[in-house]
Parts: C-alpha cells; sequence; structure tokens
C-alpha cells in the first residue's frame, strides 16, 4: 500500500523566507498541536531534518503527506464587486478577471470566494457580488508540487498560504468581536499585497509593485556602500540597526498604502487602526513597526491561544518556547475547520 491511513497531522507552509511545520495528533479536528519547526526556505538539510523528525517511521512512499500552504510569486488575491445583472452571462468572470483585474484567464488556475464568509461563489444567489479572484499562474502550481515532491513532501490539500491566512485573521477577529479594520501585509521580495480586514471578511485587496528588494537601493545609497550586493547583504543580516532609516526605506511603499487607506476610509466610514505584517523574514521583523509608525497607527497584537481552542486546536505548554507570534497565522489557518461551532468567544473589548 502506497500510502497508508493517517493516524496525524501533517502541515507544511512555506513562504519566500521560510518553511513552517507542525505534527498534529489527528489529520482534522479536533486535535493537539504535538511539534513544530521553522527555519528558513533556503537551507535543505534543515528540511529533511524537520521530516525526519516530524515522521520518524516513514511510510512506504517515503513522502510526508501534508496539509500544504504556498505563496507563489505571482498569485492572485483580488477582491471585487461583480454586477449581479451580469452574472448569467457566460465568462462573465473570466472578463472581470481580464479587464479589471489584468489578469489573464487561460494561464491562471482562479477560484472564487465570497468576500465575507470565504465560501465558494455561487452565481445562482444574485445577493453574493463582493467577492475574492484567488489564484495563482499554472505554471506555477505545477512548478509549486515539483518543488515539493523533490523535497519528500506530498501535498495532500494544495492551498494558497494568504487565503488560509486571511480566513484565520477574520475568524479571529470575529472570535474577539473586534470593530477596528485592520491592514495586513504580506511584503515580499518584488512585491507587496496589501488587505484590509474586518470581522465581516476582506473589505479591501491591493498588489502593490513595492517589495523588499525596491528598499535595497536606499540602503545604498544611504550609507554610502559600493554595489547593491553590499546594500542587500546588510539589510537582510540584521547586524545594522535600520529603524532609524525606517521612514525612508518605506517611503515609495507608504505612499501607496495611504492611498489604499484614504480610499477604503471615505468609502466606509471606517478607520483603519492597526497593522500586521504576516511574511517578513525574522531579521527583518522591524519593519512592521517601522510601517506602523509611519501610517500612525499601532501594530496588531495578537493572543492567539483562546481563538485556536474555540476551533478544538489545543496546544500543549512545551510546543512552542515562547509566545506564538502573528507568523504563524497562515499555519494554523490550514488547521482550522469553520464547519464547526466555535466555544464562546471572549468579552467584546473596547477599541
Amino acid at each position: 500500500m502506497l500510502f497508508a491511513a493517517k493516524t496525524k497531522g501533517y502541515f507544511v507552509e512555506q513562504n519566500e523566507h521560510t518553511i513552517r511545520m507542525a505534527r498534529t495528533s489527528a489529520p482534522a479536528v479536533p486535535f493537539a498541536i504535538e511539534e513544530v519547526v521553522e527555519f528558513a526556505a533556503s537551507d535543505p538539510a534543515a528540511l529533511a531534518d524537520a521530516i525526519r523528525r516530524m515522521q520518524p517511521k516513514r511510510p512506504p512512499s517515503g513522502f510526508l503527506n501534508a496539509v500544504c500552504g504556498v505563496y507563489p510569486p505571482r498569485r492572485v488575491l483580488r477582491r471585487a464587486t461583480l454586477e449581479p445583472k451580469k452574472l448569467k452571462e457566460p465568462g462573465y468572470l473570466a472578463e472581470v478577471l481580464s479587464t479589471q483585474l489584468r489578469v489573464e484567464p487561460d494561464k491562471h488556475m482562479v477560484q472564487v470566494l465570497n468576500a465575507n464568509d470565504g465560501l465558494d461563489f455561487d452565481p445562482a444567489k444574485l445577493n453574493q457580488k463582493e467577492v475574492l479572484f484567488c489564484g495563482m499562474l499554472t505554471e506555477e502550481a505545477n512548478s509549486t508540487q515539483d518543488g515539493l515532491l523533490e523535497r519528500s513532501i506530498y501535498p495532500d490539500r494544495l492551498e494558497l498560504g494568504s487565503v488560509a491566512m486571511l480566513g484565520g485573521m477574520v475568524d479571529y477577529l470575529a472570535f474577539n468581536k473586534s470593530k477596528t479594520p485592520v491592514l495586513i501585509l504580506e511584503v515580499n521580495s518584488e512585491a507587496t499585497h496589501s488587505f484590509i480586514v474586518t470581522a465581516g471578511g476582506v473589505e479591501a485587496s491591493r498588489p502593490i509593485a513595492q517589495g523588499l528588494n525596491a528598499m535595497v537601493p536606499v540602503v545604498q545609497k544611504e550609507l554610502g556602500l559600493k554595489d547593491e550586493e553590499s546594500a542587500r547583504k546588510l539589510f537582510f543580516s540584521n547586524t545594522f540597526d535600520f529603524t532609524g532609516m525606517g521612514p525612508l526605506l518605506v517611503k515609495k511603499l507608504l505612499k501607496e498604502l495611504q492611498s489604499s487607506i484614504g480610499f477604503y476610509e471615505v468609502q466606509t466610514g471606517q478607520s483603519v487602526g492597526q497593522v500586521l505584517c504576516t511574511s517578513l523574514p525574522a531579521k527583518l521583523a522591524w519593519l512592521e513597526t517601522a510601517i506602523a509608525s509611519a501610517l500612525g497607527v499601532a501594530t496588531l497584537q495578537l493572543n492567539l491561544l483562546p481563538w485556536l481552542q474555540s476551533r478544538q486546536i489545543t496546544v500543549p505548554e512545551n510546543v512552542f518556547a515562547g509566545p506564538i507570534d502573528a507568523q504563524w497565522l497562515g499555519l494554523f489557518g490550514l488547521m482550522a475547520s469553520y464547519n464547526v461551532v466555535p466555544d464562546a468567544a471572549v468579552p467584546e473589548k473596547k477599541e
């Protein structure tokens, strides 16, 4: 038998900088998280060691069967408002993709979700017009799967990590009865994915062509370094305190974010009060504070344990060495099941 029945659950999240893995006491909730590990995505030895630790008795296939969340560079996560009268027209969704969102339907694998609850969009329900187009280039989907297989990971389920993270964030805000819109940023090398999220769903989304690489020339100029490669190594090494340079580094990104936030606040009358960066490498974690400070908002502080418990996910005290930070939200989003009624939420907080 190639794949034996699973008695444990395995979850893998792989973004541009980091891989996070977890083993759980069962494949589906309710379960306890038994072990977690994180390491640099560029460290194959650490991955091989993690797989051995997670699954010391390798199955006949030689693969770790896991639910996988991935972040392909050119992923699509775009909110759109549909015209109910056109929903029955053949090709309407493809037209929205190509004309409004500049996404080529024939080159992408795309799923349409309701922006408020994350359920599959049903064109027969004319009241469902706020949607989220989620997808990736077909070639990137194939190469991502091939890459996982080459690393001895067999994806039982392959998801966009961003979707799992957003689902977890919306559910967390609803559990905590939060009223404050949150700006969530996935700052990658070439681009930044920006989302405004509330307990009611994904309110806004926008890709911004400003990422970490755009900050490197600023570092070079401000420090008088001879070339960009020297600036890049210094920037990603965490051996220099860049906090004072923060406003300069995020200046271009900030301009785009302020535009998005301003449009949202005018449209809704709500103010974005908190920011969360979910995909920064550990050595660049200070950028979240720099962005929040430049925007004049607070960083979102998460207390994930009560929410996880409400979703029937138990975290024993010895699993995490310290507090559970927001970077694990995407992996937890892969684990959570929203088909079960959560336990009672915490009392509403004034914000």
